[in-house]
């Protein structure tokens, strides 16, 4: 089974590079984010198109999460518990039978944070503790499941090309990484870290400063598996070639392969 996570920057700008990477690459889920598209503006006739079940959280110009899958959805959650008041679509979680077993799949969008000096970023570390336990409530079932898109966090100093430019922001915060990092000890295990090595591996540049032609990239793109996920782990690569493409996202997809069960 292939899983891969995308933030699109705009499902409007950037259809017509997405259709053709879904037919070149044909991951079984695609979990998209940053969609900024209300459920009904969404284009799921493309997808269905294309043999998708499609399911969205979105919301006007801003946020938005879907969820495309090859299989028919078991069920499916939107929203990230622990808020009654939070408006921001940035959660969306299914779960999809397939290879003799079910897998639970969810596309996050996680605050981005910045300014720090602005109500934005306390609302970003108090979303990391809602995902944090919801990752304990999920990792209770013993069941497969990839908690996957933009974390807009920089895990370690080998996830950027310019530290000390990063320092201070809400992406490499020593707060955010502690997050981070608590909600990794839960026992869930980074996708790609488990597959590679080499440092600096981006998922990110900036449209700004001549960041992709310089590699002056970040990863803030994630795939985390629970313990049953994390054992059928075949690989986890970057598809960073999109970045070079006509009109495209500022971030790229990032897929694994798990085995059946």
């Amino acid at each position: 089974m292939k899983i891969a996570t995308w933030n699109i920057n705009g499902i409007k700008a950037r259809l017509e590079g997405l259709v053709p990477w879904l037919e070149q690459t044909k991951p079984d889920i695609a979990c998209l984010q940053e969609i900024k598209s209300v459920d009904e503006g969404f284009p799921s006739e493309r997808f269905e198109e294309l043999g998708y079940n499609v399911a969205v959280h979105g919301q006007k110009s801003f946020n938005g999460v879907a969820i495309l899958s090859k299989k028919p959805f078991d069920e499916i959650i939107r929203g990230l518990p622990g808020d009654g008041a939070d408006d921001h679509a940035r959660y969306l979680e299914a779960v999809i039978s397939a290879g003799g077993g079910v897998v639970r799949v969810a596309s996050i969008y996680l605050p981005n944070g910045n300014p720090v000096d602005t109500e934005k970023y306390p609302y970003k570390l108090r979303w990391m503790d809602r995902l944090n336990d919801h990752a304990r409530d999920l990792l209770a079932l013993e069941e497969p499941f990839v908690l996957a898109g933009d974390y807009n966090v920089i895990p370690t100093q080998d996830d950027v090309h310019d530290p000390a430019a990063w320092a201070g922001d809400a992406l490499f915060r020593p707060e955010t990484a502690e997050k981070f990092h608590a909600l990794m000890n839960l026992g869930l295990t980074d996708a790609y870290r488990a597959c590679h090595d080499e440092s600096h591996q981006y998922t990110f540049w900036d449209y700004q400063r001549g960041s992709w032609q310089k590699d002056h990239g970040i990863r803030i793109d994630h795939l985390l598996l629970s313990p049953q996920a994390a054992d059928r782990l075949q690989a986890c690569e970057i598809d960073r070639f999109t970045r070079g493409w006509e009109k495209p996202s500022d971030h790229v997809p990032v897929w694994i392969e798990l085995k059946a069960s």
